[in-house]
């Protein structure tokens, strides 16, 4: 059989812009056998409220460089990177729901762009069997990530991040964390090449900041 990798398994592939998705389920049910997107984003300005993205490995890729992706009030879950590109996302008020050990994001940001992963006021659980989750680890080197305001289980890592295997990328990975609460929060064992943001630095990361010209709370269809 042939292997279907990451690129064609999607339930739902998006490349148009300015598109919003509301209170709708997207869901990839293959088995934990790899790879399995749920989601497969490569538009610009495409919004997400209130839905249910559900996958095992991989569930949203986020997969063009300096496109604008938005999420809020959303479920999702997955095993392994289960969140994972190039793109600039933000996700405000969302729940990342882990299913097994592994690793919950792999931003691949490029160098050149500045926000990649963002997630605001969101709140991270898991299986009673998950009890050593990573926060992410980089796909490609310049891979950038903040947590800020998140509720964390104690099934996060205490060192929080992991190199991918490869030394190097601890000189360049972008990771970020700030003002995060519950037992998966704690810093002081955290992987000395992540980074507690101070106030003043925190400051910059803005919906408006992030998203330049596009205000995604904009799209949301009032019922």
């Amino acid at each position: 059989a042939m292997k279907m990798g990451t690129f064609r398994t999607h339930t739902l592939y998006v490349q148009g812009n300015d598109i919003t998705f509301q209170n709708l389920t997207i869901e990839n049910n293959a088995e934990q056998k790899g790879q399995a997107v749920a989601l497969h984003v490569e538009g610009d300005r495409v919004a997400f409220f209130n839905c249910n993205i559900l996958g095992n490995q991989d569930t949203i890729y986020t997969g063009r460089e300096q496109t604008r992706n938005y999420f809020e009030n959303c479920y999702i879950n997955g095993t392994t990177d289960y969140i994972f590109g190039p793109s600039t996302v933000w996700f405000e008020a969302c729940q990342l729901h882990c299913k097994r050990d592994s690793y919950i994001t792999a931003a691949s940001t490029p160098e050149y762009v500045k926000y990649g992963y963002i997630f605001n006021n969101c709140k991270i659980t898991a299986e009673a069997r998950v009890s050593k989750m990573y926060l992410g680890r980089p796909w490609r080197q310049y891979g950038m990530t903040l947590f800020m305001h998140c509720d964390m289980g104690g099934f996060i890592r205490p060192e929080g991040w992991h190199n991918w295997g490869k030394t190097e990328n601890e000189q360049c990975a972008r990771y970020y964390e700030f003002e995060n609460t519950g037992e998966g929060a704690a810093t002081d064992k955290r992987v000395f090449w992540s980074k507690q943001l101070s106030k003043k630095e925190a400051k910059e990361y803005t919906l408006e900041n992030v998203m330049g010209d596009w205000n995604p709370q904009a799209c949301k269809i009032v019922m």
